[in-house]
């Protein structure tokens, strides 16, 4: 699902669309979908994978 969110939002350009997919995480996934993804990243398109990094960064 996350990197559905960064390929919508890749039009915005990368930087906008890494804090905007990270805002996302943060503000709508439950903590149980923020620790799966944290504790499994494969298969993460670049986009998300630097969001998934800010939302580590932010907890």
């Amino acid at each position: 699902m996350a990197n559905q969110i960064a390929r919508n939002l890749a039009s915005q350009g990368e930087a906008a669309a890494v804090a905007k997919t990270a805002q996302h995480l943060v503000d709508f996934w439950d903590p149980r979908m923020k620790a799966a993804i944290l504790a499994n990243r494969a298969g993460l398109d670049p986009i998300a994978a630097r969001a998934v990094e800010r939302l580590e960064q932010a907890q």
